[in-house]
């Protein structure tokens, strides 16, 4: 799985200064067993409190941590990044990832659309406005 090169790179940094092997937990818990959820979710809320503005604390968005992955995945897909990449940087399997994501794909229509008429190879596509 691939990363953003400034992420993995603190994560390689991490796991060398930890010097965690193969099968070791990236983090642990107290007793050095799996984080509880509940510990990931105040951390998550004390995170998100102190760097955002309270209007957008409020707001659902990014209120969980998987809101988190959703927005990232979903905004590579509208960025044109190849599904096989993302479901790639993600740990998922293509199908999985469409299955997802697909319906949250937006925007692409008249850049593909011109791509295709460059490439002079346009097919009757409808008008998607």
């Amino acid at each position: 799985m691939s990363g953003h090169p400034a992420l993995t790179r603190i994560l390689r940094q991490h796991i060398e200064d930890e010097q965690l092997q193969p099968g070791d937990l990236l983090l642990q818990g107290e007793t050095g067993g799996i984080v509880a959820g509940s510990v990931i979710r105040r951390a998550w809320r004390g995170a998100r409190k102190a760097v955002l503005p309270p209007h957008v604390f409020e707001s659902p968005r990014g209120r969980r941590v998987y809101d988190n992955r959703y927005t990232r995945l979903t905004k590579w897909l509208n960025d044109g990044i190849p599904p096989a990449q993302v479901a790639d940087w993600a740990g998922n399997s293509v199908p999985v990832l469409l299955a997802t994501y697909a319906r949250c794909v937006e925007g692409q229509l008249p850049d593909l659309k011109r791509r295709l008429e460059a490439a002079g190879d346009r097919p009757e596509l409808p008008d998607a406005g």
